[in-house]
């Protein structure tokens, strides 16, 4: 060999891969692996069961966990009519007293004064911007 092809050995152009192909589908050992226990899946959950039945605990809820996922809680709509002219603080005050008379759940609740509280902040922003503005067309007068 002379240098110059040993140079050029091993070497790539800028900007290309040496593996144009990248690595073949499967080629890994976790690859091999999840083949290997995928065979034997059937005969798995057959014992699973089997165990299950007998009273091994964890064999039975590792199953049920799979098979029927716990049920996620969803909240009925409900409709809550708040006073239109009240004060945010009034408005608070209905969405406290539906949660305690049962109208509202605490978390529907919960929602909806963080929905109040995020108004009150764009409130205050927006007022903020409006006293600036004054003072600026004050300032330039």
């Amino acid at each position: 060999m002379t240098t110059t092809e040993e140079t050029k050995r091993g070497r790539w152009k800028k900007g290309e891969s040496g593996n144009p192909n990248g690595r073949k589908p499967g080629a890994s050992k976790v690859a091999e692996l999840r083949d290997s226990i995928a065979r034997h899946v059937p005969e798995i959950i057959s014992q699973m069961v089997n165990k299950a039945k007998e009273g091994d605990v964890q064999a039975a809820k590792l199953l049920l966990e799979r098979v029927i996922p716990p049920l996620k809680s969803m909240e009925q709509s409900v409709s809550l009519t708040l006073p239109e002219n009240a004060t945010l603080s009034e408005q608070g005050q209905t969405i406290i007293q539906s949660v305690a008379t049962g109208v509202l759940t605490p978390d529907q609740g919960q929602a909806l004064l963080s929905g109040l509280g995020s108004q009150a902040r764009l409130i205050e922003i927006t007022e903020l911007e409006a006293r600036i503005t004054a003072l600026e067309n004050k300032d330039e007068s």
